[in-house]
């Protein structure tokens, strides 16, 4: 197998762009990538998407978007795995120049969340729960991680006010985030004044319905080793049963255990090596569960990990350093391309206020659903 390198990326900003469509955003992140390469025409490309097909009515995604960049007649294909559609796009690629068959990928991450009624957006997003034995009995996702923290505070003795400090954290680092959907701090106060979603999640706790798009060019590295600006050390996936019942442990994600173990091992690291980790921080209680199950805390403290300050820029393992998934945005289909952008903007020295000094190794982890699907990746600096 060969070492793949990323020598591009692009992003556009995350908000509510009613003004641009799927194709248009898409292009928006593909462009600047390509020019950040250097190259013209890549050998393939993956899109990362999860809802086109029911909010937008548009599916074949490839060929749409290679068409629209004017990449006609290349290699183009979608790639799904729910929340997780980003990273597993980005793990596609990898195998493909890894693999030998190409030695220049594109691979794009985008979804339109807000051009539809909030009651549709939600019902769409369900789809990556047990249709027959979750969704059926009229859960929502936001309701599937309210039972999750419910649970958490009970067994761990763990009071609501103390998961402010990962929102808190997520809305410092993303006001110094240009393409950041919320770029405001938000205090203790704020966030016990918002308001309730599901018992115990509350608007702060919850990542918002956003659209956007990122895009990464990955190469071999022996072909592009002066272009390089990170290594991939290391990409593993694991699952779990869809139904959060028919787990072993509800508060024990498994394959967040089982992706980042094997990540661990490929990269021939330990947790200890990892100087960030952008976490998929869709809810409060999915950061601390995250950091639990991939060795950094154990159970029931990851919360105190985050409200001892462990996890801020200067911090043992700063985590959701250009705002995550809570303050940047969550466009699902793009967020593991976002979290990637953002581990090479911190690997080549370019993350501003936000800059890990130091850093060299970080970690990105993508989760699709509520932990059926998790999709790791350990990245080094150059």
């Amino acid at each position: 197998m060969r070492d793949v390198v990323i020598i591009g990326t692009g992003q556009t900003p995350v908000g509510e762009l009613w003004e641009k469509s799927l194709r248009h955003l898409a292009h928006d992140a593909i462009m600047p990538a390509l020019a950040d390469a250097g190259v013209e025409r890549p050998d393939a490309l993956y899109v990362g998407n999860m809802l086109s097909g029911q909010l937008v009515g548009q599916e074949h995604l490839g060929a749409l978007i290679a068409d629209f960049v004017g990449l006609r007649g290349i290699e183009a294909m979608k790639v799904e795995a729910a929340c997780g559609s980003g990273a597993a796009a980005l793990r596609v690629g990898l195998m493909a120049v890894a693999s030998g068959m190409h030695d220049v990928v594109l691979v794009c991450g985008v979804e339109k969340m807000t051009d539809t009624l909030g009651d549709f957006t939600t019902s769409a997003l369900a789809t990556a729960a047990d249709q027959e034995y979750e969704v059926s009995q009229g859960v929502s996702f936001v309701a599937l991680n309210a039972l999750l923290m419910r649970r958490y505070m009970y067994e761990y003795k763990v009071p609501k006010e103390d998961f402010a400090a990962f929102t808190i954290n997520a809305h410092r680092n993303g006001a110094n985030n240009p393409y950041a959907m919320f770029r405001s701090p938000i205090t203790q106060k704020a966030y016990a004044q918002a308001s309730m979603i599901a018992d115990p999640i509350n608007l702060m706790d919850s990542s918002p319905v956003c659209d956007g798009a990122a895009c990464v060019v990955l190469a071999s590295a022996d072909l592009f080793r002066s272009r390089a600006k990170a290594r991939i050390l290391a990409s593993a996936v694991a699952t779990d049963s869809l139904a959060v019942h028919d787990r072993r442990n509800p508060l024990v994600l498994d394959a967040v255990a089982e992706s980042s173990h094997r990540a661990y091992v490929q990269a021939q690291i330990t947790p200890a090596d990892i100087h960030f980790f952008e976490v998929h921080d869709a809810f409060s209680i999915m950061a601390a569960l995250s950091l639990e199950a991939a060795g950094f805390a154990p159970c029931g403290a990851g919360v105190r990990l985050a409200s001892e300050g462990e996890i801020a820029i200067g911090g043992r393992l700063p985590i959701a350093t250009m705002g995550g998934l809570k303050a940047r945005g969550h466009p699902v289909g793009a967020t593991g391309i976002y979290q990637v952008v953002e581990a090479v903007q911190q690997l080549t020295g370019n993350a501003g206020a936000n800059q890990v000094q130091g850093c060299s190794i970080g970690m990105t982890q993508n989760i699709g659903g509520s932990g059926a699907t998790v999709i790791t990746h350990i990245l080094g600096a150059i």
